[in-house]
């Protein structure tokens, strides 16, 4: 048995997965620096240290390690060593951030309703398809109310790789943390995607938003991903009579 063989046994450091071995070591950075358990500036184990510990070949390693460099999440010191390369600033046409905090910024009280929150242990065909998997494999999914002053202002549903956070069916939205707070520590995010649409609310999105049936909204679907696998595939539905979605950019920054 060679050493790259073991790395599919879940003895090792990683996870058993059907994709390239350096693509799983390049996860397995990645899931580390996205915990914090290796910080900015920090530097990483040695090549040597990483195959002992992976059970992988140092050409494994190395190519994951030159990959992450050249996307920006590593520095490489020749004659120092690896380091977590600090995070560098970004601007998107929709930015992510944590709903709670924009409330809160705004002086207002947030609070939020957990309507649903499970594990999926077969997931349909299409959210297969959407997460890109090769099988069947659990997704854990939620549904939540955000209010602003108790008034509910975004319904947001997830559907979240169970791979990557496999915790999240666990954790408590409402008092401990949320959802953002809880994926943002979890993993790293690397792309995003986003496609908006405006939306006439149905009975059950009337419900959870307390807003008129068939009144307008704004649905905002996100895929995000983490490394070369797909995270989350999200779908947030804003009440068009509460809340609106914009940017402000210099005109340099639009490409």
């Amino acid at each position: 048995m060679t050493m790259d063989d073991r790395l599919r046994r879940p003895a090792n450091g990683l996870p058993e997965a059907a994709s390239p071995l350096y693509e799983q070591v390049k996860d397995y950075v990645l899931k580390n620096i996205g915990s914090g358990e290796w910080s900015k500036d920090q530097r990483l184990p040695s090549e040597n240290e990483l195959v002992t510990a992976l059970g992988v070949s140092r050409m494994t390693v190395n190519r994951a390690l030159r990959e992450l460099t050249s996307e920006g999440y590593l520095l490489r010191i020749q004659g120092v060593g690896t380091f977590v390369a600090p995070p560098k600033p970004q601007s998107a046409l929709i930015e992510i951030i944590d709903i709670a905090d924009e409330i809160r910024a705004r002086g207002s009280r947030y609070s939020a309703k957990v309507v649903l929150l499970e594990k999926i242990a077969e997931p349909s065909a299409g959210l297969i398809a959407a997460f890109e998997f090769d099988g069947s494999r659990p997704i854990s999914h939620s549904i939540v109310v955000h209010c602003e002053n108790d008034v509910p202002v975004l319904l947001e549903e997830r559907f979240v790789n169970a791979d990557l956070a496999p915790d999240y069916h666990r954790q408590d939205f409402v008092q401990a943390t949320t959802t953002y707070d809880y994926l943002t520590r979890a993993m790293p995010l690397t792309e995003v995607e986003h496609v908006i649409s405006a939306v006439a609310a149905d009975d059950a999105t009337a419900g959870h938003l307390a807003i008129a049936a068939g009144e307008p909204c704004l649905l905002l679907h996100r895929r995000t991903w983490s490394g070369a696998a797909v995270a989350t595939v999200n779908k947030f539905i804003y009440a068009g009579s509460r809340y609106s979605l914009g940017s402000r950019y210099a005109p340099g920054m639009l490409g």
